[in-house]
């Protein structure tokens, strides 16, 4: 197994502010106000899987429809522009992210992304059975016009996947960092779970950090644990330790 010293020079390495310009945490860094950078950052996670390159762009275009303040935007626009430029984004059509905004949209009437998530902390302290609950709010709200694109945007936490995205989120909002937001207290950052994907988990192996072969929450458990015995007040700091180490062997295949 990989050591704490190698693990905690990676993350001195790569947890720094140049992380930040490649990487979608970049949106919620360009705004000042909470409630924007909650939501942005929200958003943000929803669209970050496939080629990062892509969904960047997409983003980009997606904030240019919310102009300055996304939470004004939420509260008040009808979304048309969304239908009427065709946005989209792999599974996910304009009519999926036109329903996810109108449900936003309900939520910001009289609460925020803040209180829905800090909700569902508190009925349970368990980060899993939030995740349930906020997942649970968004299928309760969909239409009928909802389709796969709406719900591949936020995967069903009881289908046991691994929650890379939501996962992320949080510790984007829950981590003080150069890098990470920390704009959310109601979380102790012990409790946060590894945002794993095919990359973080194939490099994890090779790290003798993670020995299940499915990429699914057993397997996140596993992981955070494990990175729990080299420091168990953050244990997902090490996110940048295993992201750097991929960075490192691409450099050595191209050299």
């Amino acid at each position: 197994m990989i050591t704490k010293t190698v693990l905690d020079e990676l993350v001195i390495k790569y947890e720094n502010k140049d992380f930040i310009k490649d990487d979608p945490i970049q949106f919620p860094h360009k705004y000042t106000n909470k409630q924007d950078i909650e939501l942005v950052g929200f958003i943000a996670s929803l669209f970050a899987y496939g080629n990062r390159l892509v969904f960047i762009k997409k983003l980009e275009e997606l904030f240019d429809y919310m102009g300055k303040s996304p939470v004004d935007y939420i509260r008040n626009s009808d979304f048309n522009e969304i239908i009427k430029n065709d946005f989209n984004y792999r599974f996910s059509k304009s009519e999926d992210i036109k329903e996810l905004f109108k449900i936003l949209q309900k939520l910001y009437s009289s609460s925020s992304i803040h209180e829905l998530f800090e909700y569902g902390y508190d009925k349970s302290k368990n980060i899993i059975k939030m995740q349930e609950c906020v997942v649970d709010y968004f299928y309760g709200n969909a239409s009928t016009k909802a389709s796969h694109g709406f719900y591949h945007l936020l995967p069903n936490p009881r289908k046991q996947g691994a929650m890379k995205r939501m996962n992320m989120f949080l510790r984007w909002m829950i981590r003080k960092s150069d890098v990470d937001l920390g704009i959310w207290e109601f979380i102790p950052k012990s409790e946060l779970l590894m945002p794993i994907d095919v990359h973080v988990s194939r490099i994890s192996r090779e790290m003798k950090l993670l020995t299940r072969k499915i990429n699914d929450i057993k397997a996140v458990i596993e992981l955070t644990n494990n990175l729990k015995r080299f420091d168990k007040y953050d244990p997902v700091k090490y996110d940048f330790a295993i992201y750097g180490k991929g960075i490192e062997e691409i450099r050595i295949k191209e050299h």
